[in-house]
């Protein structure tokens, strides 16, 4: 069977991801840096070898929970004792006050953990919005472009004033995402790193932010 590829994916989306790496693990690629790879694996040991750390092979995900509940217990004392890995945010994070609880929260934390969006409904209304101006463009290019770009502001003032959508549901997943966004933040000691779980990092990154299942993201996936 012939290796998976990624060919059909824009650039841009891949140098995003690859973006994300670079924040993770807190290492920067210069241009065409990376042009020699060719393969996932190729990839993945190649940011292994990149990383100036110090090994150490305790978990990740684990160290991530313990940081998360410690900031949830600073934030709301009464719930310290029904902190798990299954706890459902909605116990925790009720809608009244939640954009201010979880500002709290990442204070404790030392870094943004993107817990909340804007309700759907909203979200839909701006996306149809701005792709109504763009097809009135040819026709009205004064009142398409004014659209957008009313569209475009209300996008961001949704994701600034309007967020108190849950976007995960456990503390567990919550975890998972900080090892995948914020991998060295979420260690007890951030100057080292265990070796055997960057592809895992990479995977998930690669997965959740592409939307691709994580079957096909083998060590032979192609970038071309």
């Amino acid at each position: 069977m012939a290796a998976y590829e990624l060919k059909h994916f824009d650039r841009e989306d891949i140098e995003a991801v690859l973006a994300q790496a670079e924040r993770s693990f807190n290492i920067r690629f210069v241009s065409n840096e990376l042009t020699h790879l060719s393969t996932f694996g190729e990839l993945c040991d190649y940011i292994t070898t990149k990383i100036p750390l110090d090994h150490s092979g305790n978990c990740t995900s684990q160290q991530a929970f313990y940081k998360l509940r410690q900031a949830l217990a600073n934030t709301l004392p009464t719930a310290t004792s029904v902190i798990a890995p299954s706890t459902l945010l909605t116990d925790l994070l009720p809608p009244k006050g939640r954009r201010q609880t979880v500002q709290q929260i990442e204070r404790s934390l030392g870094f943004q953990i993107n817990l909340l969006s804007p309700p759907v409904w909203l979200l839909a209304i701006l996306f149809f919005s701005a792709l109504a101006s763009l097809v009135s463009l040819p026709f009205s290019g004064q009142v398409g472009l004014a659209g957008f770009i009313l569209s475009a502001l209300g996008f961001r003032l949704a994701y600034r004033f309007a967020s108190n959508t849950l976007q995960l549901q456990t503390v567990a997943q919550v975890a998972e995402q900080m090892t995948r966004e914020h991998y060295l933040h979420s260690r007890r000691n951030p100057s080292t790193f265990n070796r055997a779980e960057v592809t895992k990092v990479l995977t998930d990154l690669f997965a959740t932010e592409l939307e691709l299942d994580k079957a096909l993201l083998t060590r032979e996936t192609r970038f071309v």
